[in-house]
């Protein structure tokens, strides 16, 4: 499979995770060091510090790996002097300094067999920025700005061809029984089609996704984070079957952990 182009420019993605990260920063600055245990709402298991650590150590080895072309071999990493700030901080410079030195066509090792390229980290961080801005910012019980509608669009499609169409096939998971889900956001359709053995994302017209078992619509920011585990069913508008979109759901939640 060759990977389909992105909904926004790569010219875009090094500004949105810089954007990203700073509206991150501002709010982990306002809420440490009282709120550091807070639990993140969407993300129950990760509180605000272990969000802020998780951050920081995905940009360093991201860093790493656009830099080295390879996997590297240790991925964990934690502040040593506890300033979650800090690191942070210091990571997504080196991230953004790492990433802009090459072209996003350059040819470089990913995860993603349809995209080994660096462009594929552009894309992924500017996501992986944006989730987690979103976590953090909620956790800080401060107010969670909005999601540029492109970019929410670009993050479902992100989502539905790399997690769900590849990275639950990588975990050995399927769903046991047949269904197709649409999920529909301003002008964009895409149908998740899942069966037992396989899961499998498309970009389609409207008529096709009326074809489905069942379709989620609403704007692109509440699709992107329903999709991520981070809104609720009532936050989305919800037809057809009920079930299908609950075997979505429940593929998705591994898929993206």
């Amino acid at each position: 499979m060759t990977a389909p182009r992105p909904l926004i420019d790569y010219g875009q993605m090094l500004d949105v995770i810089g954007i990203e990260g700073e509206l991150m920063l501002s709010a982990a600055v306002s809420a440490l060091p009282s709120a550091a245990q807070a639990e993140v709402p969407g993300c129950p298991d990760f509180t605000l510090a272990e969000t802020l650590r998780h951050v920081g150590s995905v940009h360093r080895v991201t860093t790493l790996w656009a830099r080295d072309g390879r996997r590297p071999e240790q991925w964990q990493r934690s502040p040593s002097d506890n300033d979650l700030v800090g690191f942070v901080r210091t990571g997504l410079s080196e991230l953004l300094a790492e990433l802009g030195r090459h072209d996003p066509a350059e040819p470089c090792d990913t995860w993603w067999p349809a995209d080994r390229r660096h462009g594929f980290w552009w894309r992924r961080m500017a996501h992986e920025t944006t989730v987690h801005r979103v976590d953090v910012e909620a956790a800080a019980g401060g107010p969670v700005h909005a999601i540029d509608p492109e970019l929410a669009l670009d993050g479902i499609d992100e989502l539905l061809f790399v997690w769900f169409g590849y990275r639950l096939g990588e975990l050995g998971m399927s769903s046991p029984q047949q269904g197709s889900v649409a999920l529909s956001a301003a002008d964009r359709r895409w149908l998740a089609i899942f069966e037992p053995g396989r899961s499998i994302a498309r970009r389609v017209e409207e008529a096709d996704a009326r074809s489905a078992d069942a379709m989620v619509s609403g704007d692109p920011m509440e699709i992107y984070l329903w999709s991520w585990g981070r809104l609720p069913d009532q936050s989305v508008r919800i037809s057809g079957d009920q079930e299908a979109v609950g075997q979505l759901w429940t593929l998705l939640r591994p898929a993206t952990q």
